[in-house]
């Protein structure tokens, strides 16, 4: 008898003082809930969207989406810094504090900034999907209409926010663009004021040019020498060395001899006075005009850069793109009180059924 009057005060202990307790907080004070669904997802224009087709695109289900924007969004959107925005505008902390018979679920009056964060982040739910790159945003409120209108501005501010950043990346990247092209103009302009520099002090405009000419000048004289050579041999093997012919060609031949000796010496010789060969100065000169090209070269890269860098940030590179509006729910989805009493039940009947077995395995001990 004892012991059945011992189980029995277990049982009204730990079942039923809980499922009265709770019953009493779901039917007396706990407050309904009303949770607005929004479905949103970061997109980037043109060619940042990945290059797939057709079955490709749809099975990824990350075609033009940015995931990794997306996760930004997400952690802003659980940020202290937009939770005091919005409470200044929408008055969040009244809103919460005011259901004040639910005193589980409350905000208390009075809490911390910290304290508010932690229950504001318990009240927006933020999931993704890593794989659609789709964000779920709900938002939960005492009043249907407020749960709308929190979950509206969060939309709005998600906006503000991939469009600040997308501004940003534009103006880096044209800012980027410009410092580029203006050093690129700086190395053009230097290349060019050597390459004047050094024609002014060595008298050349194109020492190459002078340098091919003087070659083709001296293959010119080696030719016209090999004939002359010829020729005298021919006419001495039947004339004098005395003969007006004879003397023509020798004549010929010491003039030409002594023009190929002038442009070879002209192209090879290095006196000390002078200010090199001319070789050296085509090697030279070749040299400034490369880097004169090059410079060139980069500096219509670096043009092209800015305008299609301004031309990009005329644009929306990432847009925030809303596949589900917030909702405005019509039926409350918490307390879920059946739900919550039955599993409090389980758990009473579990600590219950533990609480027996240990009592009956001491008893079993003492015996």
């Amino acid at each position: 008898m004892k012991r059945h009057l011992i189980r029995h005060r277990l049982a009204l202990l730990i079942i039923g003082v809980p499922m009265l307790l709770a019953a009493l907080y779901f039917t007396l004070m706990s407050r309904d809930r009303y949770v607005s669904t929004a479905v949103l997802s970061v997109r980037r224009a043109g060619h940042d969207a990945p290059s797939l087709g057709g079955l490709s695109m749809l099975l990824s289900g990350t075609a033009g989406a940015s995931v990794e924007d997306t996760r930004y969004l997400r952690e802003y959107l659980h940020s202290l810094g937009l939770m005091r925005k919005l409470d200044a505008r929408l008055q969040l902390r009244a809103h919460f504090e005011a259901a004040r018979s639910d005193v589980l679920m409350r905000l208390e009056t009075g809490t911390s900034q910290e304290d508010m964060l932690d229950y504001w982040r318990q009240r927006v739910e933020v999931s993704l999907d890593e794989v659609s790159g789709l964000l779920t945003l709900r938002v939960q409120g005492f009043d249907p209409n407020f749960a709308q209108l929190v979950n509206q501005a969060l939309l709005a501010e998600s906006e503000a926010f991939i469009n600040d950043i997308s501004q940003r990346i534009a103006n880096e990247q044209l800012a980027f663009a410009k410092t580029e092209l203006s050093r690129a103009a700086e190395q053009l302009a230097l290349g060019q004021q050597s390459m004047i520099e050094f024609q002014a002090r060595h008298q050349m405009l194109d020492p190459l040019a002078d340098a091919q000419a003087t070659g083709a000048r001296a293959i010119e004289l080696r030719s016209r020498l090999t004939r002359l050579e010829a020729d005298l041999n021919a006419k001495q093997a039947f004339l004098n060395d005395d003969a007006p012919d004879i003397l023509t060609l020798k004549a010929e031949l010491a003039a030409v001899r002594q023009q190929i000796g002038h442009e070879t010496s002209s192209a090879t010789s290095s006196k000390p006075n002078a200010n090199g060969t001319l070789g050296k100065l085509a090697v030279e000169f070749h040299g400034l005009k490369t880097r004169v090209s090059l410079a060139d070269g980069a500096y219509k890269s670096a043009l092209v850069s800015v305008e299609a860098t301004r031309i990009e940030s005329s644009r929306k590179l990432k847009s925030l793109v809303v596949i589900e509006p917030p909702t405005l729910p019509e039926m409350a989805e918490f307390p879920r009180r059946l739900y919550d009493i039955a599993t409090l039940l389980l758990a009473c009947l579990m600590v219950y059924a533990t609480v027996l077995l240990a009592r009956a395995t001491i008893q079993e001990h003492r015996d």
